[in-house]
């Protein structure tokens, strides 16, 4: 077995020609659009309802749960018509967003195999390890993150795998979108952009099933409304743009759908769980548990910035390296910002959420070192500070491989489970 049980992009797509061969009936395949180095964008559909639901997979590169997801479900659904007929839904899976980031990041996915402990669920599997995640991890810049086309006041041209995915939201006007999203280390969370009765219940339901620790109060959509631990919801007040660290400001593809009355739902599931992310008792000092985040995530982005600079004057020659060093770059440089965003916010309120911070401390810098490697060359000072980072982050939260079998099932269930309410 190799070093994880997601398929490489190749895979995905080979394994869906071949459920659709089998089932030419009940699944189609057509690309709907090119990513920039000019891969097909391939959406899968199952089904022949008037009315469409789409499932948005691989928006970010280091992310391939959602694929495995979505080929999943398409299955079922071929093997179990009914499931959709009832609905009166064709159900859309477009497999991957970004495959040009997916080519990148996927080369974790032909690593070595993982060590340590074997898997515990539905299927035991090997497990990977953090440093092993690492040592391949790619994850591009911000404004390279086809989810995230720029406002329309941004002079930088809009991606085409962006464009695509527009004009599929015009073309289907689906009555809900999900967008699967994986998160390394930490909880499951749910962002819906209205609420949606009983959704939280049935969400928290869903990962107590499965043993996954919620997320009490996610980082992401920091000005979303907290509807109950592990679920947000947009407020109606909220701006219809996002803008993140680096001050890229952009509308999320899964807030521009909108205008045609679509409900989208964020479904993030975590690759390696940490059980104190949950935990709802309050903290006695807040401000301390911030200071102590933030002088953790400005102290190591100055440490890697020491080991960059001992290493001399090098340049990333290869688009490759050149694609790995300006996402390293810009998450050195946003430190100052994410702590200013950090103590204007309340967080850290409980013990959940002081140690979702300390794991986004640890982990921003970790990103930056591990593409920093790959765009030096494997520098070996390098190498050893993302060795050391990725074991203290492991160890200190005691973080565990969720089988990629608990993953999906996170994901599938939570979508059924909205389609039934939506539909």
């Amino acid at each position: 077995m190799r070093g994880t049980p997601y398929p490489t992009l190749g895979e995905l797509l080979r394994r869906a020609r071949a459920t659709v061969a089998a089932r030419p009936g009940a699944l189609r395949l057509r690309a709907v659009g090119t990513s920039r180095a000019g891969r097909p964008l391939w959406l899968l559909s199952a089904g022949h309802g008037p009315r469409h639901i789409l499932t948005v997979a691989g928006a970010h590169a280091n992310e391939p749960v959602g694929g495995v997801t979505s080929l999943s479900l398409a299955e079922r659904f071929a093997r179990e018509p009914a499931l959709l007929q009832e609905s009166g839904c064709t159900w859309n899976f477009l497999l991957c967003l970004d495959p040009d980031g997916a080519s990148l990041a996927g080369r974790w996915l032909t690593g070595r195999p993982g060590e340590g402990r074997r898997g515990e669920g539905r299927a035991a599997e090997a497990s990977p390890t953090l440093r092993g995640y690492y040592r391949r991890f790619y994850r591009p810049a911000f404004a390279a993150q086809p989810e995230f086309p720029p406002v329309a006041s941004d002079p930088r041209p809009v991606m085409p795998e962006s464009e695509a995915l527009v004009r599929l939201i015009d073309e289907l006007r689906p009555v809900v979108q999900f967008s699967l999203h994986g998160v390394e280390v930490g909880g499951c969370f749910l962002q819906l952009t209205r609420a949606v009765p009983g959704a939280a219940a049935t969400y928290r339901r869903i990962a107590a099933d499965l043993g996954i620790p919620l997320e009490h109060r996610p980082f992401d959509g920091m000005g979303w409304l907290a509807e109950s631990p592990g679920v947000l919801v947009l407020p109606d007040s909220s701006p219809t743009e996002e803008r993140d660290p680096s001050g890229f400001t952009s509308q999320a593809t899964w807030l521009y759908a909108m205008r045609h009355g679509t409900v989208s739902a964020v479904v993030e599931a975590p690759f390696w769980s940490v059980a104190g992310v949950s935990d709802p008792r309050p903290v006695a000092e807040p401000r301390r548990e911030v200071a102590e985040a933030s002088e953790i995530l400005l102290g190591r982005a100055k440490q890697l910035e020491a080991v960059v600079g001992e290493l001399g004057p090098r340049s990333p020659q290869t688009p490759e390296e050149i694609a790995h060093f300006t996402a390293a770059r810009e998450l050195m440089d946003i430190g100052p910002g994410v702590v200013d965003t950090w103590n204007s916010a309340e967080l850290a309120t409980t013990v959940g959420n002081a140690v979702s911070l300390g794991v986004a401390a640890r982990r921003i810098p970790l990103r930056a070192a591990a593409m920093m490697r790959q765009a030096l060359g494997g520098a070996p000072a390098l190498d050893t500070l993302v060795e050391a980072w990725a074991r203290e982050l492991a160890s200190t939260f005691d973080a565990r491989w969720v089988p990629v079998a608990d993953q999906t099932e996170l994901q599938t269930r939570t979508m059924l489970a909205l389609a039934r309410a939506l539909v």
